[in-house]
């Protein structure tokens, strides 16, 4: 009789959950919910106005996935709810969000609906800036022992930044809150009635190690209040990927379609979650997940500090190795941005002519040029860089433009852009002693643009191979699920058996390395001047429009 499990892969703008079969990780069936909230960036759903580089979410659209999608995608697959051994989840991080000691989230109740800090922030909320800035501060000066692991640097994105930017603008949401609590783990918690928090979420967003949370003397030199942060309001047990956090409760299985006692897997980062789904159970191999961001993983066997990383976490994506990851801010976003913003009406009318998209004519057109023939180098920081720099108020550039340049010509520089940003991250981890010998990429547009993914493989001068599945978060989790379950003996056996890599894959166009080696050039002198301290003007800038 066959097994199966289900992953829930929790994005930006929605979520999608998965069956697969454990027997070959063949996915039986798979169903998205678009959040009806989206993100809210510029008010809150009673009218409230939000300001500058807020990114909130309402945490009643994360419910609606077990409470509409569930059961709709149990229905749909036709598989009886007893042959569904496990169920895992994942979601975009650091999304972070203050609840009452039962889960129930701040926002839910009536004196909070007005109230920003009480909704979940997503993890590209980057209001939190100059708290960020405090902890990086206060860390160095401290010499804080796990700061090293976070490139000694961190970035907004974090959960700290957050809970503290929470603490100074809105003391009683802080107060109130018995929990501050990452998304991902709510969605467990939720599922099965017990509080687990995923090592994979504290240790890359929380600052937990080995030693537990940053200490109460360090909480008290950022505020005398968030002393006891620590043990008051993170304090819950820490599990491991793949470790079973609990088993659906008899409410929630009346709720979601699935059986009471099935298991509930630990939650995990989006991007870690796909490691299974590509077969990365070793180190060596990069994985991408191409996006709306870009994240870049890699597995190690020992705790190397590496500057301008988000961290390295002991076991966070493998029992028994060192994760390390690394990432970009805006990746698909960039390339929406230019879709919307330089594609003029005959545009428009050629792409409605052909039936296709306006990113499919832009590729189109932007393939048929050579490298650096556009004349336009772009600094792809329009939602700020996370790594290396590890700065949120940095700002994009387009250079070389003039009246002559056409909207292809900027969507290609985009299209280098993103690949160089990518050869900075992966040059500084070949620096500091974490070897990459090959990419392995997932996400939307690793599967729907093969041109940019050759112009990635050409900037690198690396392999890319590409999943097999385009669901690589749902599936990934439905592998960590099977071993929650105990269907496999080891993680590494459930992602042989279930993982897919796709036979084709992406070789280095030697004819073009040499052209992108020059243009690379020109923009690592431009990264260099404007995030390494050679001109302040883009925080500058920054500061008048505020």
């Amino acid at each position: 009789m066959k097994n199966y499990t289900i992953g829930i892969d929790y994005g930006t703008l929605s979520a999608r959950a998965a069956i697969v079969d454990c027997e070959n990780g063949n996915e039986i069936a798979a169903k998205e919910l678009i959040y009806p909230n989206g993100v809210m960036e510029k008010s809150l759903p009673d009218g409230t106005p939000l300001g500058e580089d807020w990114a909130l979410q309402h945490p009643k659209d994360y419910l609606l996935v077990l409470t509409q999608t569930l059961p709709e995608l149990i229905k749909e697959s036709g598989i009886c709810p007893s042959l569904i051994k496990g169920v895992g989840v994942d979601f975009t991080s650091c999304t972070i969000m203050p609840v009452t000691s039962d889960g129930m989230p701040l926002c839910f109740k009536d004196e909070y609906k007005s109230q920003p800090n009480a909704y979940a922030k997503l993890w590209k909320h980057h209001a939190a800036q100059k708290e960020a800035d405090l902890i990086n501060e206060v860390a160095a000066a401290r010499g804080e022992k796990w700061f090293a692991s976070y490139g000694s640097r961190i970035s907004c994105e974090f959960a700290y930044p957050k809970i503290l930017q929470t603490l100074r603008e809105a003391p009683e949401v802080y107060e109130h809150a018995d929990y501050f609590i990452d998304a991902g783990d709510w969605i467990v918690w939720m599922l099965c009635g017990q509080q687990k928090r995923s090592a994979c979420i504290a240790g890359f967003k929380y600052f937990y190690t080995r030693d537990g949370y940053p200490s109460r003397e360090f909480n008290a030199a950022l505020d005398k209040r968030l002393e006891r942060l620590g043990e008051e309001k993170l304090n819950a047990p820490v599990i491991f990927a793949g470790q079973k956090a609990g088993e659906v409760t008899e409410e929630m299985a009346k709720l979601t379609g699935l059986e009471k006692g099935t298991a509930v897997c630990c939650a995990m980062i989006d991007a870690h979650a796909a490691a299974p789904a590509l077969k990365i159970t070793r180190p060596g191999r990069m994985f991408a997940i191409l996006g709306t961001s870009g994240v870049f993983i890699i597995m190690h066997e020992d705790a190397i500090p590496v500057p301008g990383i988000l961290g390295n976490v002991d076991g966070g994506t493998m029992a028994g190795y060192i994760a390390y990851e690394a990432g970009q801010s805006c990746y698909g976003d960039s390339f929406a941005w230019v879709a919307e913003n330089f594609f003029p009406r005959e545009y428009a009318e050629e792409a409605a002519q052909k039936g296709v998209s306006a990113h499919t004519l832009l590729t189109q057109k932007a393939s048929l040029m050579q490298p650096g023939e556009s004349g336009l180098i772009v600094l792809d920081w329009f939602n700020g860089n996370r790594s290396i720099l590890n700065d949120s108020e940095l700002s994009g550039m387009i250079l070389g433009i003039n009246l002559n340049t056409k909207p292809e010509e900027v969507y290609r520089a985009f299209m280098e852009a993103t690949s160089f940003s990518t050869k900075v991250i992966i040059d500084n981890f070949i620096k500091n002693g974490i070897s990459v010998d090959s990419v392995y990429a997932t996400g939307g547009i690793a599967a729907k643009n093969p041109v940019l993914v050759q112009m990635l493989s050409d900037v690198l001068q690396l392999p890319i191979y590409l999943s097999g599945t385009s669901q690589g978060g749902a599936v990934g989790s439905a592998i960590y699920a099977v071993q929650a379950a105990g269907v496999f003996e080891s993680l590494d056996d459930a992602a042989q058996a279930m993982g897919s890599i796709r036979e084709e894959h992406f070789e280095p166009n030697l004819e073009v390395c040499g052209k992108y080696q020059a243009l690379y050039k020109e923009y690592l002198a431009l990264h260099d001047y404007f995030g390494k301290g050679g001109s302040d003007i883009m925080h500058r800038l920054r500061k008048l429009k505020n």
